[in-house]
């Protein structure tokens, strides 16, 4: 005679087999992860932004590098050789934030749209100089367009900076989900003053971290010179140039960063939404996720090194990619602790409660999910992107390709 139980039979052990795998696929597919995994994905392209900014950091020194006519054209062919990823990058950037974030899009894009009009303007005229500099016909000079290439350099970081400041400082916005059955003007968000968004600059904190952007973009755009340009004069400049780009960079990230730790920051209730005030909330963010602690870290050992090795070592040229990977880190934990362990990443100065967090800002669950399957695509992309990268400066960039009237 058999025993027929569930437990003899295997029955019972196929069934809470099964349980906890169920039970994890739905953790992994639940709408809360997916909100936390977008604003991964758009927080690393934010931080992929920042590196790429190194073309307008370069930028701003082309007279101060390039002496000559063949130097500035130097410096202004190394850059050009990557401006496409910078723009593409910003695009992405935004579109990523209007998928995944379509709130913060329409409030932020819509409603600070001078703030975001001036910096996707800089980049306008970034793209016409590269390309009409050295045209035949150009009757404003190539100096014209490298002096367009410099107000870009300058507003591109700087207002960037600003503008993801507020991230931790708030802007001045009303949210209304309310309004969207109003017939007449179904608009949810709005700007509270007329200042569409360049009220963010006369906020300190905001300029501060503008300014540390604006330098950090130089010290990269030295190193990438370094590494990229075989051109004695011109490296030896950058060298003399970087340490005292990296001095003011310092001072400038360091004071904003004491700052947001000790400041108090945006909190929400995931119970009730309810968004309040929290002391030390950043500080607090860092030693609850302890695991981004250790890659702040690791980012800003990364980037010293890459700084510090270029100084002391004359025939080490290799500091953009240590300088690269620290700040792509240190970013995207900066801009995780806006958004993750309960927090508003969009604050509103004007009403606390308009507040914008990845919760109440989210695109629906079948939004997310689909377009979760299409980012599967992105090391694609990146390897892409890396190939061709290789490929363009599989070389050094010389004073004879310039001499011979090749780039821009």
């Amino acid at each position: 005679m058999h025993c027929v139980c569930k437990t003899c039979t295997g029955e019972w052990r196929a069934e809470n087999l099964q349980k906890p795998n169920k039970k994890k696929r739905n953790k992994l597919m639940s709408y809360e992860f997916l909100q936390h995994y977008w604003w991964f994905l758009v927080s690393l392209l934010g931080a992929l932004l920042v590196f790429l900014m190194f073309v307008q950091g370069a930028n701003t020194l082309i007279f101060t590098l390039g002496k000559t006519e063949n130097e500035r054209r130097l410096v202004v062919n190394s850059t050009g050789r990557k401006w496409e990823f910078t723009f593409t990058t910003l695009v992405v950037f935004g579109g990523g934030f209007f998928a995944s974030f379509p709130l913060f899009y329409s409030t932020s894009f819509g409603g600070a749209y001078w703030l975001w009009m001036i910096i996707l303007f800089s980049f306008v005229i970034q793209a016409v100089s590269y390309e009409f500099q050295n045209k035949l016909g150009n009757m404003l000079g190539a100096r014209t367009f490298q002096t367009f290439l410099i107000i870009n350099g300058v507003l591109g970081p700087v207002l960037l900076g600003g503008a993801v400041a507020t991230f931790f400082n708030g802007s001045n916005f009303i949210v209304d989900k309310g309004n969207i059955t109003t017939m007449a003007q179904p608009v949810i968000s709005r700007w509270a003053n007329a200042s569409h968004g360049l009220d963010a600059l006369l906020d300190l904190w905001n300029v501060v971290l503008g300014v540390a952007v604006f330098f950090l973009a130089r010290v990269l755009g030295l190193l990438y010179i370094i590494n990229n340009v075989a051109h004695a004069p011109v490296v030896t400049r950058a060298r003399k140039q970087l340490r005292l780009c990296t001095v003011v960079f310092l001072a400038f990230f360091l004071s904003f960063l004491v700052h947001l730790m000790l400041k108090d920051g945006y909190a929400y209730d995931p119970q009730t939404g309810i968004i309040s005030m929290q002391p030390l909330k950043y500080l607090h963010n860092l030693t609850t996720m302890w695991y981004l602690t250790i890659v702040l870290l690791v980012g800003v050992a990364s980037l010293l090194y890459g700084i510090v090795r270029t100084l002391r070592d004359a025939n080490f040229n290799r500091g953009i990619w240590f300088g690269g990977v620290g700040v792509v880190l240190v970013v995207l934990v900066l801009l995780l602790c806006a958004g993750w362990n309960n927090t508003a990443y969009y604050p509103s100065n004007t009403d606390l409660q308009s507040s914008l967090t990845i919760v109440n800002s989210s695109g629906s669950k079948f939004t997310l999910t689909a377009m979760s399957v299409v980012s599967l695509l992105i090391p694609f992309v990146l390897a892409y992107i890396f190939v061709a990268w290789r490929a363009i400066d599989r070389k050094p960039l010389t004073e004879e390709e310039i001499m011979n009237g090749e780039g821009y």
